[in-house]
């Protein structure tokens, strides 16, 4: 969807701080939140893209007052009580209510060997067909979701070249809506800096994006 979380190529929204050495959690509470949101998706009640699509629901003036990891504690509290794990007040009261059902976790030490990888299923498929090929010309498709995507609003209506085919992977736009996966073939695009940004853009850059099947059509 088109939102304020798209900032790919918008001007004035400041520089990318590079921070030296930067620790993966800046604070306990940051790796705890990350570690509940993995345990909490062992439900299989939402899929990752359907957690994207949480955060792409944040009112703008949230979404760009919080930290990265502020924003998953809101995705998180949203998920849980639109699938219906807990109520909006418990999660304000911090307690389960009086005579609620108790569940067993479906993540525990006993279960947690099989939760450490993504169980993503191999990219080789040959009942998948490609629709595009290496260094053919593609144009990325115009186009303004009101769901989930992944095809960020800058490389819109832009044409480039297919440089690698990644193989096949889950379709992002319909797996986040519980609508099937749609397994298609992804491919790195690659876009001229001129093509995205004009004629002010160096012609030595270019700009590589992973692309779908579903969000290219023949230049």
């Amino acid at each position: 969807m088109n939102g304020v979380h798209d900032m790919g190529g918008q001007q004035d929204m400041g520089p990318v701080v590079h921070e030296k050495n930067e620790p993966v959690f800046h604070a306990p509470w940051e790796g705890r939140i990350y570690a509940l949101t993995r345990a909490m998706r062992a439900w299989r009640k939402w899929s990752l893209d359907a957690d994207r699509h949480a955060l792409e629901l944040m009112p703008p003036v949230d979404y760009l007052r919080m930290s990265y990891y502020e924003r998953w504690v809101h995705m998180l509290e949203a998920q849980l009580v639109q699938y219906g794990l807990v109520s909006k007040e418990e999660i304000e009261r911090g307690q389960a209510a009086p005579g609620s059902t108790k569940a067993t976790p479906v993540l525990s030490l006993a279960t947690s060997d099989r939760w450490l990888t993504r169980g993503i299923p191999s990219s080789e498929d040959p009942h998948v067909r490609p629709l595009f090929n290496v260094n053919q010309r593609v144009r990325a498709r115009n186009i303004n979701p009101t769901g989930h995507t992944r095809m960020p609003r800058y490389a819109r209506g832009k044409t480039g070249v297919i440089a690698r085919d990644h193989g096949v992977y889950l379709f992002p736009d319909t797996n986040a809506h519980c609508q099937g996966e749609k397994r298609q073939h992804v491919y790195s695009v690659r876009f001229t800096a001129r093509e995205l940004w004009g004629e002010r853009a160096s012609p030595r850059d270019s700009v590589y994006l992973d692309l779908w099947d579903d969000y290219l059509e023949r230049a």
